[in-house]
């Protein structure tokens, strides 16, 4: 993968993906401000509106909170840098990121996170349960991908893609968690509402108490429930996570 080692100020040509830059130095930072990110690691992308096998992913050595909208890299599909950053990008980031682009052109937004909820449930056999309402978001909607090693390798692209098939998330077993969505807003609630759901289920578990078993009745009216919203995912409470991070920081957007 190309390094490049000078950093510099670029011309990030349209309004559509200076928005796109906008929301995705937001979604790190939230991911930050909630406990979810894991120093330099792990990665959210997003795709280059009108681009040809573009997107946009994190300079591979900035913690999450200190990206900017103009401090993200610029790949394709081939992993190439785009536009000089002077940072490389995380090459198990492209791995992943790269397959999910190329295969499902409805996701524009793909998150993955190395959380200790989202990382212990991935190592259950059993998963997530379908014990509350958070989990219920997911339910018969929940993708596995089985432990390869660290994503470094270019042939496993094949196996995650069939593996997440059309789902919007994805636990990696034994390694965390993944989320896509069509709009960056869209992945970030839906990754705040499955490490909810892997928190609590953990709590549970702690507590050693009868769980109480839902129905899959209730499940599945449950899960079209959350389908059927009047609302896309996520817009509702986007715009008032904008203004938290506004108000504690508003430097991502620069």
């Amino acid at each position: 993968m190309a390094q490049v080692s000078a950093l510099h100020s670029r011309d990030t040509s349209t309004a559509a993906e200076r928005e796109t830059r906008v929301a995705l130095a937001a979604c790190y930072r939230l991911i930050a401000h909630f406990g979810m990110d894991d120093l330099v690691f792990t990665h959210i992308s997003a795709r280059v509106p009108g681009s040809s096998g573009h997107f946009l992913i994190n300079p591979y050595g900035m913690m999450f909170h200190e990206i900017t909208a103009s401090s993200l890299v610029k790949i394709d599909y081939e992993g190439n840098i785009i536009e000089d950053t002077g940072y490389p990008v995380n090459k198990a980031g492209f791995v992943i990121h790269s397959a999910v682009h190329m295969a499902r052109p409805e996701v524009n937004c793909v998150l993955h996170t190395h959380t200790r909820a989202g990382i212990a449930v991935s190592c259950l056999a059993e998963g997530l349960l379908p014990i509350n309402q958070h989990s219920l978001t997911f339910y018969s909607r929940l993708a596995y991908h089985d432990y390869e090693g660290i994503a470094l390798d270019l042939d496993e692209r094949t196996r995650l893609v069939r593996d997440l098939g059309d789902k919007a998330a994805m636990i990696l077993r034994n390694h965390g968690l993944l989320t896509v969505g069509r709009t960056v807003q869209e992945a970030f609630s839906l990754m705040f509402v499955l490490e909810k759901s892997c928190q609590i289920q953990l709590d549970l578990m702690a507590s050693g108490g009868k769980l109480i078993r839902l129905s899959d009745n209730v499940c599945q009216h449950t899960a079209q429930q959350f389908v059927n919203s009047p609302m896309p995912y996520g817009d509702r409470e986007w715009p008032a996570l904008l203004r938290l991070l506004d108000a504690k920081d508003p430097s991502y957007r620069n």
